[in-house]
């Protein structure tokens, strides 16, 4: 997977811009295939970064890390019910 790039938001239009490399972790959950989850996060401003590496557009989602965590919440919390 490519890593994606996030132009530093101090940077005005133009060529000479500071751009800082996201490193993607995969999912533990994802068995081999070319269908992933990756996850990321970013400093500043606090940023939860989520792709599919089998999304050939290269979308990305982009979450605060409260919103990051009622996600995780729900999904556990639907897990948990669906095993019932």
């Amino acid at each position: 997977m490519n890593p994606h790039r996030q132009k530093s938001s101090y940077c005005s239009e133009g060529a000479s811009c500071v751009h800082v490399a996201t490193v993607w972790q995969k999912s533990s959950y994802c068995s081999e295939g070319n269908s992933c989850v990756h996850i990321a996060s970013m400093a500043a401003p606090p940023t939860i970064r989520l792709t599919e590496s089998g999304d050939p557009t290269h979308a990305v989602l982009n979450a605060t890390p409260t919103a990051f965590g009622a996600l995780i919440h729900v999904l556990k919390l639907n897990k948990e019910a669906s095993l019932d």
